[in-house]
């Protein structure tokens, strides 16, 4: 069957949805273990971890298949992470420097765990940036 039979189309918004599930409990989990901060955090900067791995590993070896790849991203990470959570986080924040302690803390260390994730993908992979014509970042 080709991808866009019906069927294969089905299969995959089924598998995301089970995704979308499985990571939507997790932040759940976490939810209930540390404080609302922390939890959204760690969500959030594990999510980009994750994602930034995916999206280089495709760039790299391209291992990971399409449909696989969208279960990851747009199931489970996409559930996993909360912009929401985080932008109430922020705007309720009383004081100024919290705000921005927020901010710059959930952005900083989400950005630093995508750069982090591409040097494990270059790592896993066989081939370097010059194999694959450059990188998008």
């Amino acid at each position: 069957m080709t991808d866009d039979h019906p069927l294969v189309r089905l299969e995959t918004l089924a598998l995301i949805g089970i995704g979308g599930f499985a990571g939507s409990n997790l932040r759940f989990f976490v939810s209930g273990v540390l404080s609302d901060v922390a939890a959204v955090l760690l969500v959030n900067v594990l999510g980009s971890v994750a994602l930034g791995f995916i999206v280089y590993e495709a760039q790299y070896t391209g291992l990971l298949e399409r449909r696989s790849s969208l279960v990851f991203t747009t199931g489970f990470l996409s559930s996993l992470t909360t912009y929401s959570a985080f932008a109430i986080q922020t705007a309720l924040a009383a004081e100024p420097l919290s705000l921005v302690a927020v901010v710059a803390v959930n952005y900083g260390l989400g950005f630093a765990g995508v750069l982090a994730s591409r040097e494990l993908a270059r790592k896993v992979s066989d081939r370097g940036p010059a194999a694959t014509g450059g990188e998008t970042a």
